[in-house]
């Protein structure tokens, strides 16, 4: 059992790092295309900053998804590399199907790989939101100065 909590405490923090680094480097390429951002047309800058931030999450997540799938498939969890990436991704997305379950001596880590994805889900929705409101307060401010 403690083997398996240690296990997946870092996993846990690899993807909590992985998360934060990707964020940081988001918040570079904003800063970086900000002037660009506040120029008129405002409305397809959005449009394209939702798609690729959104395409930034999604890899992310899918990172993470690979990162568990990877270890669970290097501890024997499962059979196959297919089988620990198709758990993985149930387990990290929190859809839980219970159609395969991963060996009894590293079943703890189901629950904790699901804590990560619905930790990771809320960090970068809220990342995806907040840099969305970001650039359109400047937007909506450089529009009212001038």
């Amino acid at each position: 059992m403690f083997v398996q909590i240690a296990v997946g405490t870092g996993l846990l923090l690899v993807n909590i790092l992985m998360a934060a680094v990707a964020a940081m480097v988001l918040e570079v390429i904003f800063v970086s295309l900000h002037p660009w951002l506040m120029r008129e047309p405002h409305r397809p800058k959005l449009v394209a900053l939702l798609v690729g931030v959104s395409l930034w999450v999604l890899g992310v997540i899918t990172a993470g998804t690979w990162i568990w799938a990877v270890a669970l498939d290097a501890l024997g969890a499962f059979p196959t590399l297919e089988e620990a990436l198709y758990f993985s991704l149930v387990a990290y997305t929190t859809l839980g199907l219970g159609d395969i379950v991963p060996a009894p001596e590293w079943r703890l880590l189901a629950g904790m790989e699901a804590a990560n994805g619905l930790l990771n889900f809320g960090l970068l929705t809220a990342l995806l939101i907040e840099a969305f409101r970001q650039i359109r307060l400047g937007q909506v401010e450089q529009k009212r100065r001038g």
